[in-house]
């Protein structure tokens, strides 16, 4: 794997602590142009509106910088519809930004683009994971590294992974065929807290999460509609969807402050919140 050494700094250890940076990308662009999801396919005929789409993800840039979240803008292209989905290109461990190794040929050029923000930037990162790899089956709990095994994420990526990372422990999930990624039926909210759609695991991979966390379980409703793919911002703070209305009430019952966030065109692709932002740093 190759490194980039500069002062630039990185850090990530978990999905919940306090959210001081993150790279997104307007969805000037996005179209479904290719089926390559579950989500897609139900939406490929209504396809995107984009007009809307920008004002969602406008309003969604502008809760986060409410929040004094450091929002850094990637430039969007027009040759790549999926551009705003910027978790799925890379992932941030501790203080190393890995770029994801994309298993679908329309989203390859995406983390070229990324590479050269990267360096323009002065931002490190590594690459060079084998197979396929992406960030939005990557989720971080301190030393413990949940990966998902998917159509999108292979054994072989993430038996690397763990050769690479001796000190953590990388656990593999194995997720039903029809799931895009992990992170749209798995995510850890707070150190004890996690949201979940058990269906999407082998019981033994469902066993290793509840022996861990206490769950919120989702419906598969409310897996349709990214329910589990909110996104942390600290303190106890979560940006989810307004309709998946029980969900909320669950997650302030436990204490949190839900903040709504109208996201429906977004949403028609396939990925929410946790998808449209790459974290950079938290604390």
């Amino acid at each position: 794997m190759r490194g980039i050494e500069t002062d630039n700094h990185i850090h990530c250890k978990s999905e919940y602590t306090s959210l001081h940076k993150v790279l997104v990308v307007k969805p000037s662009f996005m179209e479904i142009t290719e089926v390559i999801n579950e989500t897609q396919e139900y939406y490929k005929d209504h396809n995107i509106n984009v007009p809307l789409a920008l004002e969602q993800h406008e309003h969604f840039v502008d809760v986060l910088r409410e929040q004094n979240v450091e929002v850094e803008e990637l430039p969007a292209d027009p040759a790549l519809p999926e551009q705003v989905f910027t978790r799925d290109i890379a992932f941030t461990l501790d203080e190393r930004l890995y770029i994801a190794s994309m298993s679908e040929g329309v989203r390859n050029q995406e983390t070229e683009s990324l590479k050269k923000w990267l360096l323009d930037h002065h931002i490190p990162y590594e690459d060079g994971l084998p197979s396929s790899i992406e960030g939005g089956d990557v989720i971080v709990n301190g030393s413990t590294i949940y990966v998902g095994e998917s159509g999108r994420t292979s054994r072989e990526a993430i038996n690397a992974l763990q050769e690479h990372l001796p000190s953590y422990t990388v656990v593999p999930l194995s997720l039903h065929e029809s799931i895009l990624h992990l992170d749209c039926v798995f995510n850890i909210v707070d150190e004890n807290t996690a949201i979940v759609y058990p269906p999407a695991f082998t019981p033994e991979g469902l066993g290793r999460i509840a022996s861990t966390f206490n769950l919120i379980r989702v419906t598969r409703e409310e897996q349709f509609q990214m329910g589990p793919n909110v996104l942390s911002i600290g303190y106890k703070t979560i940006i989810s969807l307004p309709q998946n209305k029980r969900i909320n009430q669950e997650l302030e019952a436990k204490g949190f402050n839900v903040i709504p966030v109208e996201f429906s065109e977004i949403i028609k692709s396939g990925g929410s919140f946790r998808c449209c932002t790459l974290p950079l740093r938290r604390k």
